[in-house]
Formats: structure tokens, sequence, C-alpha cells
């Protein structure tokens, strides 16, 4: 899960510990958050947690992913991701090739502004650590499993990457004009919450309810939540629930939709959320 307030992100008070692991470590990162992937840092425990993770998720995802997030994971060899942990540098290759966009190793959760600093310019932060075992079944923040197996396939997706490039010149926008906390729930209920329906079946395309099993399953199959035509508005409009399932899900017709749109300038939506107290 995310930030409560943002879609992602707010580290202001951060320590750095050259002693920490991977988890939480600032000490060795760039100017821009980035820190090297090294492929030694992971031990046989965290690459057998990464198999059990992943063969659990590809269990679930026939029938119940959008068409786009399931030909990537089971038809790309660069997302074969039944080999071990990703080597990033070694799927950049294939996606720079695909959408023009990159992966960039983080240590964790970061700042707005750098995350969608990140976004406007097509790198796509993930995070370099796993979840320990005790979190196997709900973690309550990004880890490399959720930011890779959830987000990375759908950047395969031409339409999908440039709406994701625009979200990030939009939500630096946002923070200029005091939109971002609306904007960050567009954000929860389509990139991370998001649901589609394609050729008459209702699927998910959200990295949240992709990676994870219980909220695939309620997503999807549970008569609780409400499940409500996507409308720009409206998702700004709804707040979200950080620490269990939704109690809403939006669904498009269709990833034209969603670029169509959220392209218009959302300058006047804040004014008219400010008026109204959203």
């Amino acid at each position: 899960m995310q930030n409560a307030t943002t879609p992602a992100f707010d580290i202001s008070a951060k320590t750095h510990n050259p002693n920490a692991g991977l988890r939480g470590n600032y000490a060795r990162m760039a100017a821009d958050y980035t820190v090297p992937q090294q492929m030694d840092d992971y031990s046989a425990a965290e690459q057998s947690r990464w198999l059990r993770l992943v063969e659990r998720q590809l269990a679930l995802i026939p029938g119940r992913a959008c068409s786009e997030f399931l030909g990537a994971v089971l038809g790309n060899p660069a997302l074969d991701m039944r080999r071990g942990i990703p080597d990033f540098a070694q799927v950049n290759v294939a996606l720079k090739a695909a959408t023009r966009w990159q992966l960039v190793g983080v240590p964790g959760l970061l700042p707005d502004d750098v995350f969608f600093t990140h976004l406007a310019n097509r790198r796509f932060p993930v995070t370099v650590w796993l979840r320990e075992e005790s979190e196997f079944d709900y973690i309550v923040e990004p880890d490399l499993f959720h930011d890779f197996f959830g987000h990375v396939p759908m950047l395969f997706t031409p339409i999908y990457a440039d709406h994701l490039e625009a979200y990030g010149h939009g939500a630096l926008k946002a923070k200029q004009l005091g939109g971002l906390d609306w904007l960050a729930r567009l954000y929860w209920y389509t990139i991370e919450f998001g649901l589609i329906r394609q050729q008459g079946k209702l699927l998910a395309y959200g990295a949240g309810v992709l990676s994870s099993p219980k909220e695939l399953l309620y997503a999807l199959e549970s008569d609780v939540p409400a499940r409500l035509p996507f409308d720009t508005m409206r998702s700004m409009r709804t707040r979200f629930l950080i620490d269990d399932v939704q109690n809403t899900y939006f669904v498009l017709d269709s990833f034209e939709q969603l670029r169509t749109e959220t392209a218009p300038d959302f300058a006047p939506y804040y004014e008219s959320l400010r008026a109204e107290g959203a």
C-alpha cells in the first residue's frame, strides 16, 4: 500500500542509515534518489520468496487481469519472473524498445516532486528490496514485488505508458496549484486500483489489485464494493482506504478513455473541488 495522502512517496524526514540493508537505506542514493540494483544483494531466501510470490499471483491472474497485462507477463521473455528477481538493466533493454520507459532502482518511498519528475521523464521507480517472510501476505509499503509485478508489465502498453508520463507532468503542476491530494485520488483509483471492462468481462489493470491475492479476488468477485463507471471528477472526489480493501473501484471502458478523459487542463477541476470542500 502507499502513503495515505499521496499515491506514494512522502519521506520528508528520512534518516540515512549506512548500516541498514536495502530497505530504506538512502545512504547510497544519487541526487535523484536512485540507487543501483546489485543482484548479488539478494539472498537465496529472498530469491525463493520472490518465486513463491510470483507463482501464487500467476495462478490467479488468468481470467482476472486485463489483456495487456496478461500478454506482457505471459508472452514477453523480458518479464519471465519465474527466472528469479528481475535484473532491471536487462528489462530496460526491452522496455526502452517498447515504450521508451526505463526502470530506476530506489530505496523506498520518494518525495512527491522526485517521484513525479521520474514519471514525467519516463522513468519508473522500482523499490530494490523485497518484503520479509512475515510480510508475505500483506505489506504496508511498496516493495520490489508490488512495484515490479504490479506496475512494470503495463509499462509495455504504449497508451498506458503515455498516460503515466502525462500524469507525471500533471502532478508537478498540481503540486504548484494545491491540487495534489485530488490528483492522488485519481492515481489511486486508476494506476493502483483500476478496473477495466474488456469483451464484456470485468478485469484488473491496477498494480495494487494485480499484486495482491486478497484485493484481486475481492475487487472482481465480491458483492460488497461499489464498481462505478470511470469519471475523472468523481474519482478525485472519492477518498480511499490505505490499509484495507477498497469500498469503491472505478471501471474503464478502454485505456483510450483514460487517456482522453484525463487530457484536459485540470486547473478548473481543482478550483471546483476546492469550492466544494472535496
